[in-house]
Protein backbone atom coordinates (compact mmCIF):
# COMPACT_ATOMS: atom_id res chain seq x y z
CA UNK A 1 0.00 0.00 0.00
CA UNK A 2 1.15 3.48 -0.79
CA UNK A 3 1.01 5.57 1.97
CA UNK A 4 2.24 8.86 0.73
CA UNK A 5 4.47 9.77 3.06
CA UNK A 6 7.37 11.01 0.76
CA UNK A 7 8.99 13.80 1.41
CA UNK A 8 5.96 15.19 3.88
CA UNK A 9 7.69 16.42 7.48
CA UNK A 10 6.55 15.06 10.57
CA UNK A 11 6.98 16.80 14.59
CA UNK A 12 6.23 14.45 16.93
CA UNK A 13 6.35 15.41 20.41
CA UNK A 14 7.57 12.78 23.30
CA UNK A 15 9.84 11.63 20.26
CA UNK A 16 12.67 10.34 22.26
CA UNK A 17 11.35 7.13 23.15
CA UNK A 18 8.60 4.48 23.35
CA UNK A 19 5.74 5.46 21.35
CA UNK A 20 6.60 8.27 19.85
CA UNK A 21 10.30 7.50 18.86
CA UNK A 22 8.58 4.21 16.82
CA UNK A 23 6.69 6.41 15.68
CA UNK A 24 9.51 8.56 14.41
CA UNK A 25 11.65 5.33 13.02
CA UNK A 26 7.97 3.74 10.99
CA UNK A 27 7.06 7.58 9.45
CA UNK A 28 11.02 7.84 8.85
CA UNK A 29 11.18 4.50 6.64
CA UNK A 30 8.24 5.76 4.79
CA UNK A 31 10.33 8.59 3.73
CA UNK A 32 9.13 11.51 6.16
CA UNK A 33 11.52 14.06 6.87
CA UNK A 34 10.87 13.99 11.11
CA UNK A 35 12.00 16.22 13.79
CA UNK A 36 11.45 14.98 17.69
CA UNK A 37 11.00 16.99 20.42
CA UNK A 38 11.47 15.80 24.06
CA UNK A 39 12.75 17.52 27.62
CA UNK A 40 16.12 15.61 27.65
CA UNK A 41 18.99 16.69 25.18
CA UNK A 42 20.97 13.43 26.02
CA UNK A 43 17.70 11.19 25.17
CA UNK A 44 17.05 13.35 22.04
CA UNK A 45 20.62 12.91 20.35
CA UNK A 46 20.75 9.44 20.78
CA UNK A 47 16.83 8.98 19.63
CA UNK A 48 17.76 10.94 16.16
CA UNK A 49 21.07 9.30 16.04
CA UNK A 50 19.23 5.80 16.33
CA UNK A 51 16.45 6.83 14.12
CA UNK A 52 18.98 7.94 11.53
CA UNK A 53 21.14 5.08 11.45
CA UNK A 54 18.11 2.31 10.44
CA UNK A 55 16.27 4.54 8.07
CA UNK A 56 19.05 7.56 6.40
CA UNK A 57 16.10 9.48 7.20
CA UNK A 58 16.71 13.24 7.75
CA UNK A 59 16.16 14.06 11.62
CA UNK A 60 16.00 17.10 13.53
CA UNK A 61 15.76 17.48 17.26
CA UNK A 62 14.44 20.38 19.45
CA UNK A 63 14.78 20.30 22.98
CA UNK A 64 11.06 21.56 24.49
CA UNK A 65 9.01 21.29 27.50
CA UNK A 66 5.33 20.92 25.97
CA UNK A 67 3.60 22.06 29.21
CA UNK A 68 4.81 25.86 28.12
CA UNK A 69 3.02 27.54 25.14
CA UNK A 70 6.44 29.63 24.30
CA UNK A 71 8.37 26.53 23.93
CA UNK A 72 5.84 24.24 21.72
CA UNK A 73 5.52 27.31 19.50
CA UNK A 74 9.41 27.27 19.11
CA UNK A 75 9.17 23.42 18.53
CA UNK A 76 7.04 24.05 15.84
CA UNK A 77 9.06 27.32 14.30
CA UNK A 78 11.89 25.44 14.16
CA UNK A 79 10.80 22.65 12.89
CA UNK A 80 9.64 24.20 9.90
CA UNK A 81 11.97 26.40 9.50
CA UNK A 82 14.90 23.37 9.32
CA UNK A 83 12.65 21.58 6.64
CA UNK A 84 10.62 24.21 4.90
CA UNK A 85 6.58 23.22 5.62
CA UNK A 86 4.95 20.73 8.30
CA UNK A 87 2.49 18.09 7.53
CA UNK A 88 1.86 15.96 10.07
CA UNK A 89 1.59 16.91 14.35
CA UNK A 90 1.98 14.07 16.00
CA UNK A 91 0.70 14.58 20.14
CA UNK A 92 2.55 11.93 21.97
CA UNK A 93 4.39 13.99 25.32
CA UNK A 94 2.92 12.26 28.55
CA UNK A 95 3.06 10.35 31.62
CA UNK A 96 1.51 7.89 33.26
CA UNK A 97 -0.07 9.29 36.62
CA UNK A 98 -2.64 6.83 37.96
CA UNK A 99 -4.10 7.62 41.90
CA UNK A 100 -7.38 7.49 43.63
CA UNK A 101 -9.05 10.81 43.82
CA UNK A 102 -8.29 12.00 47.08
CA UNK A 103 -4.68 11.48 46.90
CA UNK A 104 -4.33 13.42 43.94
CA UNK A 105 -2.96 17.12 45.04
CA UNK A 106 -3.69 20.13 42.68
CA UNK A 107 0.08 20.59 41.11
CA UNK A 108 -0.51 16.86 39.79
CA UNK A 109 -3.97 17.86 38.22
CA UNK A 110 -2.37 20.91 36.88
CA UNK A 111 0.72 19.22 35.60
CA UNK A 112 -1.22 16.57 34.23
CA UNK A 113 -3.58 19.10 32.12
CA UNK A 114 -0.61 21.24 30.94
CA UNK A 115 1.12 17.89 29.96
CA UNK A 116 -1.20 16.07 28.23
CA UNK A 117 -4.18 18.84 27.12
CA UNK A 118 -2.88 21.93 26.82
CA UNK A 119 0.51 20.39 25.15
CA UNK A 120 -1.79 18.95 22.53
CA UNK A 121 -3.41 22.16 22.27
CA UNK A 122 -0.67 24.63 22.29
CA UNK A 123 1.44 22.49 19.79
CA UNK A 124 -2.00 21.98 17.46
CA UNK A 125 -2.42 25.84 17.40
CA UNK A 126 1.24 26.73 16.43
CA UNK A 127 0.81 24.04 13.59
CA UNK A 128 -2.17 24.31 11.62
CA UNK A 129 -1.39 27.60 10.47
CA UNK A 130 1.06 25.47 8.43
CA UNK A 131 -0.49 22.55 8.10
CA UNK A 132 -3.24 25.19 6.01
CA UNK A 133 -0.68 26.29 4.11
CA UNK A 134 1.17 23.01 3.13
CA UNK A 135 -2.67 22.20 1.69
CA UNK A 136 -3.76 20.08 4.53
CA UNK A 137 -2.42 17.54 6.82
CA UNK A 138 -2.73 15.15 9.93
CA UNK A 139 -2.60 15.82 13.28
CA UNK A 140 -2.92 12.76 15.53
CA UNK A 141 -3.17 12.73 19.43
CA UNK A 142 -2.42 9.95 21.83
CA UNK A 143 -4.97 8.94 24.71
CA UNK A 144 -5.23 5.75 26.06
CA UNK A 145 -8.61 3.40 25.92
CA UNK A 146 -9.06 3.40 29.44
CA UNK A 147 -9.85 7.33 29.11
CA UNK A 148 -13.37 6.40 27.50
CA UNK A 149 -14.45 4.16 30.27
CA UNK A 150 -12.33 5.04 33.40
CA UNK A 151 -11.46 2.82 36.29
CA UNK A 152 -10.97 3.84 39.90
CA UNK A 153 -7.79 5.25 40.81
CA UNK A 154 -6.76 6.20 37.13
CA UNK A 155 -6.75 9.37 37.73
CA UNK A 156 -5.32 12.42 36.58
CA UNK A 157 -4.40 10.96 33.64
CA UNK A 158 -8.02 9.34 32.89
CA UNK A 159 -9.24 12.66 32.91
CA UNK A 160 -6.98 14.51 30.43
CA UNK A 161 -6.73 11.88 28.11
CA UNK A 162 -10.85 11.93 28.01
CA UNK A 163 -10.52 15.76 27.37
CA UNK A 164 -7.78 15.19 25.02
CA UNK A 165 -10.60 12.96 22.64
CA UNK A 166 -12.83 15.73 22.91
CA UNK A 167 -10.43 17.71 21.75
CA UNK A 168 -10.00 15.82 18.89
CA UNK A 169 -13.56 15.57 18.24
CA UNK A 170 -14.33 19.36 18.08
CA UNK A 171 -10.82 20.13 16.34
CA UNK A 172 -11.34 17.56 13.30
CA UNK A 173 -14.75 19.78 12.68
CA UNK A 174 -13.13 23.12 12.70
CA UNK A 175 -10.00 22.11 10.68
CA UNK A 176 -11.86 19.73 8.47
CA UNK A 177 -12.62 23.05 5.68
CA UNK A 178 -9.15 23.33 5.13
CA UNK A 179 -8.33 19.34 4.76
CA UNK A 180 -6.84 19.14 8.04
CA UNK A 181 -7.48 15.70 9.43
CA UNK A 182 -7.83 15.22 13.46
CA UNK A 183 -7.63 11.44 15.28
CA UNK A 184 -7.11 9.93 18.59
CA UNK A 185 -5.03 6.76 18.85
CA UNK A 186 -6.16 5.06 22.35
CA UNK A 187 -3.32 3.27 23.68
CA UNK A 188 -3.37 0.16 25.97
CA UNK A 189 -0.57 -1.45 27.55
CA UNK A 190 2.23 -1.35 25.36
CA UNK A 191 5.87 -2.22 25.57
CA UNK A 192 7.76 0.73 27.23
CA UNK A 193 10.52 1.54 29.80
CA UNK A 194 7.79 2.21 32.62
CA UNK A 195 6.20 -1.45 31.40
CA UNK A 196 9.63 -2.93 31.79
CA UNK A 197 10.22 -1.32 35.23
CA UNK A 198 7.12 -2.98 36.01
CA UNK A 199 8.27 -6.01 34.63
CA UNK A 200 11.72 -5.98 36.26
CA UNK A 201 10.09 -5.22 39.61
CA UNK A 202 6.76 -7.29 39.80
CA UNK A 203 8.14 -10.83 37.51
CA UNK A 204 12.08 -10.39 38.10
CA UNK A 205 12.24 -14.20 37.33
CA UNK A 206 10.18 -13.99 34.27
CA UNK A 207 11.16 -13.56 30.52
CA UNK A 208 9.76 -10.87 28.74
CA UNK A 209 7.90 -13.41 27.09
CA UNK A 210 6.14 -14.94 30.16
CA UNK A 211 5.58 -11.31 31.59
CA UNK A 212 4.06 -10.16 28.19
CA UNK A 213 1.53 -12.91 27.93
CA UNK A 214 0.89 -13.29 32.15
CA UNK A 215 -3.01 -13.52 32.73
CA UNK A 216 -2.87 -10.79 35.14
CA UNK A 217 -3.00 -8.47 32.32
CA UNK A 218 -6.73 -9.56 31.36
CA UNK A 219 -5.89 -8.72 27.45
CA UNK A 220 -8.36 -10.32 24.88
CA UNK A 221 -6.04 -11.01 22.47
CA UNK A 222 -3.39 -12.52 25.54
CA UNK A 223 -0.26 -10.06 25.68
CA UNK A 224 1.20 -6.55 26.09
CA UNK A 225 1.23 -4.92 22.48
CA UNK A 226 4.75 -3.75 20.83
CA UNK A 227 5.63 -0.38 20.17
CA UNK A 228 5.41 -0.69 16.57
CA UNK A 229 1.98 -1.99 16.60
CA UNK A 230 0.76 1.25 17.76
CA UNK A 231 3.70 3.57 15.46
CA UNK A 232 1.79 1.39 12.48
CA UNK A 233 -1.39 2.93 13.64
CA UNK A 234 -0.26 6.17 14.23
CA UNK A 235 1.84 6.27 10.67
CA UNK A 236 -1.56 5.25 8.54
CA UNK A 237 -3.79 8.15 10.36
CA UNK A 238 -1.22 10.38 9.23
CA UNK A 239 -0.83 8.91 5.73
CA UNK A 240 -3.07 9.72 2.35
CA UNK A 241 -4.03 5.96 2.79
CA UNK A 242 -6.54 7.35 5.24
CA UNK A 243 -7.36 10.47 3.23
CA UNK A 244 -11.36 10.45 4.59
CA UNK A 245 -10.38 9.72 8.44
CA UNK A 246 -10.94 12.17 10.57
CA UNK A 247 -12.77 12.26 14.29
CA UNK A 248 -12.07 8.94 15.13
CA UNK A 249 -10.62 7.56 18.48
CA UNK A 250 -9.15 3.83 17.67
CA UNK A 251 -8.09 1.51 20.68
CA UNK A 252 -4.40 0.18 20.34
CA UNK A 253 -4.99 -1.90 23.21
CA UNK A 254 -5.57 -5.82 22.30
CA UNK A 255 -8.89 -5.66 22.91
CA UNK A 256 -8.70 -4.80 26.47
CA UNK A 257 -11.44 -1.58 26.00
CA UNK A 258 -14.81 -1.21 27.57
CA UNK A 259 -15.48 1.06 24.78
CA UNK A 260 -15.44 1.49 20.86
Amino acid sequence: MELGLQGKVALITGGSKGIGYGTAVSLAREGAKVAICARSLDSLEEAAASIAAQTGADVFYVQADVTKEEECSRAVAETVARFGRLDILVNNAGTSAAKPFEQVDSSAWHYDLDLKLFGAIHCSKAAVPHLRQAGGGAIVNITTSSAKTPSASSLPTSVSRAAGQALTNAMSKDLAKDRIRVNTVCIGTIRSDQIEKWWKRDMPEATWEEFARHERHGIPLGRIGDTEEAANVITFLVSEAASYVTGTAINVDGGKGAAL
